[in-house]
């Protein structure tokens, strides 16, 4: 069989989800443009500033845009913010305290996560005197409520629930799994924070988990929520209350949210959120399409295709190392920057064994633009997402399999 021919069963095989796809992504479209007429966006906000910042209209209105379109009471929108990871730093160091405990939920943190928790005598939570424990996730890669309960009693000050799969085979939670994992802590007497690590998953449902009982979401503007434009930047948004403290921690506590400045300007931070749940909803269908056709070729692939969608990636398992590169390097060969370059693994910061990276972006390392990579360890596996349009996600996907079937 034919690249082309794969191409076309599986398109047929995915237009229930497609459209389903689309839907979502209308019923997102009227809710941020709600929200920037809401905040009544005009072009002044779009001005850049510089120095301290004071009444900076651009920042002020692009985080109340946020939080109406994250259904959050404060957010904090930030060029300062330089990664999803530092987005999650700020947080839990805005809200832990030396002595207080944090509960990981969902099995073991992505590895540049780990450092932030436990590194030693690098500045950590663990060097400040703030313990984390993990409640591993059971064989179905689901929470395990019993042992979760049990924890509990134990005095924690935040629970902490990763969204995406990081570098494991266990599918993203979805918005209502996230959901009825606040309703249960609640319910089992926590009073404490509920934060969620939200990378890759915006935009991908109809709400967010900051709208369904979590205190704080984070994430980065050059993931989902940036909409291929943002040119760099993180979010936290949620409570009020712990929202402050994160400004608090991002600038100083004397001035909170009331100072930063960007000269540049915030047109593409505006204009990538609107655009978002768009850029989102291609890559989703993108996802879908490379799942289909690795599932025809006999690769097993995450989330299976009959399963709810909580984020933009998908994992793929390969036999043999060589098959993995051959999957990166057709998606960098089809990359619009870069496409030249052949990726070799390295000792990437922040990670346990060498990690080979597809990126050719226009903006570095974004990850809702088409996008691949993978550590080099056994069960041989590339983690794939992104994609701004659709019609780029099919090209990429015919070079792969012209690679592995030797067209």
């Amino acid at each position: 069989m034919k690249a082309i021919e794969v191409i076309s069963a599986a398109e047929k095989r995915l237009q229930k989800d497609f459209s389903q796809i689309e839907e979502t992504a209308l019923y997102l479209q009227e809710k941020v443009l709600a929200a920037f007429q809401e905040e009544r966006i005009a072009v002044r906000h779009f001005v850049g500033t510089n120095g301290y910042g004071y009444g900076d209209e651009g920042r002020e209105a692009l985080a109340r845009v946020y939080a109406r379109a994250f259904g959050a009471e404060r957010a904090i929108v930030s060029p300062a913010l330089l990664s999803g990871t530092h987005a999650l730093t700020v947080a839990l160091f805005g809200v832990l305290r030396p002595s207080e405990k944090v509960l990981v939920l969902t099995g073991m943190p992505y590895d540049t996560i780990r450092g932030v928790l436990w590194g030693k005598g690098n500045g950590s939570l663990l060097d400040f005197g703030v313990q984390t424990d993990v409640v591993e996730l059971k064989e179905n890669g689901k929470p395990d409520e019993e042992k979760i309960r049990a924890a509990l009693q134990n005095g924690y000050k935040m629970v902490y629930i990763q969204r995406s799969r990081g570098y494991e085979l266990r599918d993203a939670f979805t918005v209502k799994e996230i959901a009825a994992i606040c309703e249960f802590v609640r319910a089992a007497g926590f009073t404490g924070c509920i934060f969620v690590d939200n990378c890759y998953g915006e935009f991908v449902e109809k709400e967010e988990p900051s709208s369904v009982g979590a205190d704080l979401i984070a994430g980065s503007l050059i993931k989902n929520a940036g909409g291929g434009l943002a040119p760099t930047g993180g979010y936290i948004a949620g409570k009020k209350s712990f929202v402050e403290l994160c400004e608090n921690r991002l600038t100083a506590p004397s001035v909170g949210g009331e100072v930063g400045s960007y000269a540049y300007g915030y047109q593409p931070f505006f204009q990538g959120l609107f655009l978002a749940p768009h850029t989102v909803s291609q890559a989703l269908k993108g996802s879908l399409l490379i799942g289909a056709c690795m599932e025809a070729l006999g690769y097993e692939n995450f989330p299976k295709l009959d399963t709810p969608l909580g984020d933009i990636t998908r994992a793929i398992r390969f036999h043999k190392e060589e098959e993995l590169l051959a999957f990166i390097r057709a998606v960098q060969e089809v990359s619009p920057v870069d496409s030249y370059v052949r990726p070799e693994p390295w000792d990437m910061p922040g990670y346990d064994c060498k990690v080979v990276m597809a990126a050719g972006t226009f903006v570095g390392g974004a990850t809702l633009e088409l996008s691949a990579d993978a550590p080099i360890r056994k069960p041989y596996t590339a983690y794939f997402q992104g994609g701004l349009t659709y019609e780029h996600c099919t090209i990429a996907c015919r070079a792969i399999l012209e690679k592995l079937l030797g067209e």
